[in-house]
């Protein structure tokens, strides 16, 4: 049997598997139906860290992130009311960078992720924050999140205890039917 040749690639994008989504869960026709939306390379400034020496100064963090929505209606009426709007991502972003107070990275990925999941109503995200250069002998430091929208709860999950005992007192069973 003979091996391939392989053919040498560029360098990768710090993103680049971003758009191979989840290979090792294709099998999953949601995972595999995802139109993904994409920020690489948003720069700002901003006052983020732990050390005495973070925390007066601005320094500049690059965000780099993906957010995916089940196959995106936009794809048939062409209108950016049906999709994720990175313009409004970029305002989103520009506006945390001023205004945020975290000390951690993973803090402000988080924050970067519910917004994405829940402003922009993706449901599937990955936030990549970084510092460049932030030590001589490195490209980068930083954190990669990945996170999904939860499940709507069922039915009687919405349910809160009040009314369960409610319909428990008047004979009822939540979640039957009769």
């Amino acid at each position: 049997m003979e091996t391939p040749a392989l053919t040498p690639q560029p360098n990768p994008s710090p993103m680049s598997d971003t758009l191979n989504l989840h290979t090792h869960s294709m099998h999953d026709p949601v995972a595999a139906s995802l139109d993904i939306i994409f920020i690489d390379g948003f720069l700002g400034q901003t006052v983020i860290g732990i050390h005495h020496d973070e925390l007066h100064d601005t320094q500049p963090v690059r965000i780099d992130l993906a957010a995916g929505l089940p196959r995106s209606l936009a794809c048939d009426t062409d209108h950016i009311g049906d999709t994720i709007d990175y313009s409004e991502v970029r305002s989103a972003l520009c506006e945390m960078m001023a205004n945020h107070r975290y000390r951690l990275l993973e803090a402000f990925a988080e924050a970067v992720a519910s917004l994405l999941l829940g402003r922009f109503g993706a449901h599937w995200v990955r936030v990549r924050v970084t510092k460049p250069r932030k030590f001589e002998d490195v490209d980068s430091v930083g954190v990669m999140i990945e996170r999904r929208r939860r499940q709507p709860p069922s039915a009687t999950e919405r349910r809160g205890p009040a009314e369960v005992l409610s319909l428990l007192g008047a004979g009822m069973v939540p979640g039957e039917r009769g």
